[in-house]
């Protein structure tokens, strides 16, 4: 069987981009379970000779809450690896001296301890999952509405996202309801932003055209990652559809079924 257009540059590879929902565990209200294979497939390839890093748009937990349950897992990361679009977002709001108001999980709220919140010109709006009230979009929606030039971030554009029950709406769905109501274009920080990926890319020291992004999420992982320069492969598990695989904009550069597959053929193309 030929090649696909991934594997034939394996042997280029410098280092490797992983999404995690979806990728290494699925979510659920138990702090979610490991992909069968995973925990294993991530220590090889660390102990290979690329880099690795974890790209996600989690924005219910601090990266330290949230690293601390992949350890307990089994996962091999710290919290220096990781890239999530909270950190960042706080770095644009002082950068540009703003003062959000936050609809965000409770859980991710301590990221923002250090930016002022009074008197908000701004809304950051996040994975808020249950605070995604009609009383707290209202709020949210009141704050910009009242400014002169509003801005809203939004931390990551997601449609939806795998639980251990199913699938839940994500924070694209109320982002689009706000840009709607308030004539305004969110700014998006995280997957698939490109100064989000530059980031990482900046961490690794390394050409988009030897990394390699390994997500569930066609679009934000596969897609925002092709877009940067770096081949993009999409993991069959997680919120992957197999309607994904006709998709009219966006094409993998391959398909896997699991990251432990992935993993596999990577290492084994380099000879490891």
């Amino acid at each position: 069987m030929a090649a696909t257009s991934w594997e034939d540059s394996v042997k280029s590879l410098k280092g490797v981009i992983l999404d995690m929902c979806g990728v290494l565990y699925d979510a659920g209200e138990d702090g979610g379970t490991p992909i069968p294979g995973s925990v294993e497939a991530v220590k090889r390839l660390k102990a290979s000779d690329l880099q690795v890093r974890f790209c996600t748009n989690e924005t219910q937990a601090t990266r330290e809450v949230f690293v601390a349950k992949l350890q307990r897992m089994g996962f091999d990361i710290c919290v220096s690896e990781v890239f999530s679009p909270a950190p960042a977002a706080v770095a644009v709001l002082k950068e540009r001296g703003l003062r959000p108001h936050l609809l965000v999980y409770d859980g991710v709220v301590p990221e923002f301890d250090s930016v002022e919140k009074a008197n908000p010109n701004c809304v950051v709006i996040g994975d808020a999952a249950e605070k995604f009230s009609y009383q707290n979009l209202n709020d949210a929606f009141r704050v910009l509405i009242g400014l002169e030039n509003p801005v809203l971030f939004s931390l990551g554009r997601g449609k939806y996202y795998k639980e251990d029950e199913g699938l839940n709406l994500d924070v694209g769905v109320y982002m689009k309801a706000l840009e709607y109501a308030c004539d305004v274009e969110a700014e998006v920080i995280g997957k698939p932003d490109p100064m989000f990926f530059q980031k990482v890319l900046d961490d690794m020291g390394i050409q988009s055209h030897q990394i390699l992004m390994i997500g569930d999420d066609l679009v934000n992982d596969v897609g925002g990652a092709q877009h940067c320069g770096m081949k993009g492969v999409q993991v069959r598990t997680g919120k992957y559809r197999p309607s994904d695989e006709k998709h009219p904009t966006v094409t993998a550069d391959g398909y896997v079924d699991n990251l432990a597959e992935a993993v596999e053929t990577i290492l084994k193309l380099r000879g490891q």
